[in-house]
């Protein structure tokens, strides 16, 4: 049983303009691809990223960590919180992917009546994984791939933030980290020609 406990209750719940203030992420790692075809230039196995859903208390299919911002922490940390009490992972945020806008059945109060959410959305790279954790007993957690991930979106809220957000912004840092690599390669070899025509 975790020592952790969730936080419950809204009273310092966070609003803008009628709308409940979110905050959530899109948990991530990397594995080495099983498929033996699947090798980079250099020959080492491929990383493949992969998300982490949880499942959803209220019906079928998964979800990414969120919840209500509270007055009392930024918007970085109401995340990291979410991720912790929902999924049990701790990590580091990345990247600040964007708003989602939804309407929820079951945040209506009196302060935003229709139930009209903003969820700020994060990329985290996962660091540790918990044994146990605050939602343990009600939620299951599950590594995916990101095809698996999009086909298992409980709101389609969570999808987009996942291929328009997430995926297009992972896409990004991939391309700007291999070329800070080769950039970081090529110093490296002139520095090594320069060295030798020195001595």
């Amino acid at each position: 049983m975790s020592g952790l406990v969730a936080r419950t209750g809204r009273h310092q719940q966070r609003y803008e303009a009628g709308r409940r203030l979110v905050a959530g992420c899109i948990p991530y790692k990397y594995t080495t691809s099983c498929v033996d075809a699947d090798v980079d230039v250099d020959g080492s196995p491929k990383k493949v990223v992969q998300v982490l859903m949880i499942s959803s208390t209220s019906g079928p299919g998964l979800l990414f960590p969120k919840g209500g911002w509270e007055n009392d922490e930024t918007v970085e940390e109401a995340a990291l919180r979410e991720a912790l009490e929902e999924a049990g992972v701790r990590g580091d945020i990345m990247q600040f992917i964007g708003y989602y806008h939804f309407k929820s059945k079951t945040l209506k109060d009196e302060f935003s009546p229709e139930g009209l959410c903003k969820a700020s959305m994060y990329a985290l790279l996962v660091k540790e994984e918990l044994d146990s954790w605050p939602e343990q007993s009600t939620r299951q957690r599950s590594w995916l791939t990101i095809p698996e991930a999009v086909e298992s979106c409980r709101h389609p809220w969570m999808r987009e933030a996942l291929e328009e957000g997430f995926l297009k912004w992972h896409a990004d840092h991939m391309i700007t980290t291999s070329e800070s690599e080769e950039n970081g390669s090529e110093k490296l070899k002139s520095h090594y020609v320069l060295f030798v025509v020195e001595m």
